[in-house]
């Protein structure tokens, strides 16, 4: 059994961190603050990037970059603001002006009074402004249903694995941490294996207030794998429901869960989990000065990535079945789904990938009643467009209006991987061109599926991966991620789904329509 205080957390990665850091620290060891939680890349995009870091005290976030991995020469230093008690000593520093599509490198610390702790040290690939190659991964699903950090059986391991890969950045869509899922010390499983999970005092309850929300996803970067990922692949940030709670929707009654015994106001639940995910996610740019998550990260001539957020804005979970838009069909809401629509209408690159938390094609039941199950995603079954997949329509009829070619979606939240191609001539709907969706997941969190098709816009599984026991522990094997290729040379892009030892289970060719 690993139970763990903060205060043995903190010592232990500062430990780490001294393993760890440059061969060439700026000053002597524990001279002044550390980073016991490491450093984070993020949101990288044409001419910039996002580093995030989170010192054990009061103190300045510096970071500097180069393209001289010794930083001997043609060093950048910019300094961040303030790490205070207020963000939890975390802070986000974005580098703007980056040559283009060049492997750079930065230095991380956190600085007081003129002395600093050990540097982290990172690497990563600036989005270029020409046509070339690019690379890139995406999952969800960390520390859910009972499965968290494991260091018997080797920790977060699907992070080592999209390490291995090496893509140039990670879309992360949703499910971050499970704030409403406590972890037990051990799991016995019915062969009588023993899943043994590292438990801090955030992960040992429902998380309720803003510091266990913080504590959930500090609790991530007890990983080595993760924290090593981290630096070197920019991750790009979305939440989904557990980021606050199971099938979380602003206004969502509180009062069927009696676990929850300190906060009984779900705006104040949700605006904690929000604050504690911009703290500890290096989302950057203006979506962070504007306190949102919905973003356009545009990565060159050849791709531009859309990340919606499907939880501020979204209306109740219903029976999903209203005829006409309303409080109750909202999903994106008005204002980003006509923000969204401008966007990919003006966007030159030749793909348009849209990472959104939950499929578009797939019925996801949330509570039962009498009247039928309410809906957590766009579907509601078979039939004309109703409730939620009004929006979905409007989207999408827009896109052939306006002729918005080669749009992509990646999604996540069912446990379990799926490459969907839909067409209007399998449609109850059929005022859109065809276009496909793939679905990956979990990382590191019980797996399940497969989940009913909706045929309102025509989904056909080429491809799916379900659980063979539901709720399999990770060290099953039943892990995935995906994968993104796009050739310069001819624009085609090559979407696979891994397994958690990097093997490509399954994989389509896509040629853009010119």
């Amino acid at each position: 059994m690993t139970v763990l205080t903060r205060r043995t957390v903190l010592q232990g990665l500062a430990i780490t961190a001294a393993g760890c850091a440059s061969s060439r620290p700026l000053v002597a060891p524990r001279s002044g603050p550390s980073l016991p939680l490491g450093a984070q890349l993020g949101d990288v995009r044409t001419g910039a990037v996002s580093v995030w870091g989170k010192a054990e005290r009061a103190s300045r976030l510096v970071v500097e970059w180069s393209e001289d991995s010794r930083f001997a020469r043609g060093v950048h230093r910019v300094e961040g603001g303030r790490l205070t008690a207020e963000t939890d000593f975390t802070g986000v520093v974005d580098l703007t002006g980056l040559p283009p599509g060049r492997e750079l490198f930065v230095r991380v610390l956190a600085e007081e009074g003129g002395a600093t702790g050990e540097a982290w040290t990172g690497r990563f690939l600036s989005a270029s402004d020409t046509v070339r190659d690019i690379s890139f991964a995406w999952s969800a699903d960390v520390c859910g249903q009972g499965w968290g950090i494991n260091r018997e059986w080797g920790g977060y391991r699907g992070f080592a694995a999209l390490r291995a890969l090496r893509p140039d950045f990670f879309l992360h869509v949703g499910d971050v941490i499970y704030a409403d899922n406590p972890l037990l010390p051990e799991v016995t499983l019915p062969d009588g294996r023993v899943w043994r999970n590292v438990v801090t005092p955030a992960k040992s309850k429902v998380a309720e207030t803003l510091e266990e929300l913080r504590g959930n996803f500090a609790y991530n970067f007890l990983d080595e794998s993760l924290r090593a990922f981290a630096r070197e692949v920019p991750i790009a940030y979305q939440w989904d429901d557990h980021e606050v709670r199971n099938n979380w929707y602003p206004g969502r009654s509180m009062a069927e869960d009696p676990r929850y015994t300190q906060v009984s106001d779900d705006g104040v639940l949700g605006a904690r989990a929000r604050q504690a995910f911009f703290e500890y996610s290096p989302v950057g740019g203006a979506a962070r000065a504007e306190g949102r998550i919905h973003r356009q990260l545009s990565q060159g001539p050849l791709l531009d990535v859309f990340i919606p957020d499907v939880r501020a804005f979204r209306g109740p979970n219903t029976l999903n079945r209203q005829q006409k838009p309303g409080p109750e069909t909202s999903f994106l809401g008005r204002a980003q789904l006509d923000g969204l629509k401008q966007a990919l209408a003006s966007s030159r690159a030749t793909w348009k990938v849209i990472a959104t938390s939950m499929p578009l094609g797939l019925v996801v039941p949330a509570e039962k009643t009498p009247d039928g199950p309410l809906m957590e995603a766009w579907a509601n079954g078979p039939g004309e467009p109703m409730g939620r997949e009004l929006e979905l329509a409007e989207l999408l009829s827009f896109l052939k209006e306006r002729q918005v070619r080669n749009v992509v979606f990646l999604t996540a939240d069912v446990h379990y991987p799926a490459m969907h191609h839909f067409h209007p001539d399998r449609a109850r709907f059929r005022d859109f061109d065809p276009f496909w969706e793939f679905v990956a997941g979990p990382l590191n969190a019980g797996t399940f599926g497969p989940s009913p098709l909706d045929e309102t816009f025509g989904p056909e599984v080429k491809w799916q991966k379900p659980a063979t026991v539901m709720n399999a522990a990770p060290w099953e094997g039943q892990q995935y991620f995906g994968s993104v290729r796009i050739q310069g040379s001819s624009g085609v892009m090559i979407v696979a789904i891994h397994d958690l030892t990097g093997k490509a289970l399954h994989q389509v060719e896509l040629e853009p329509s010119r």
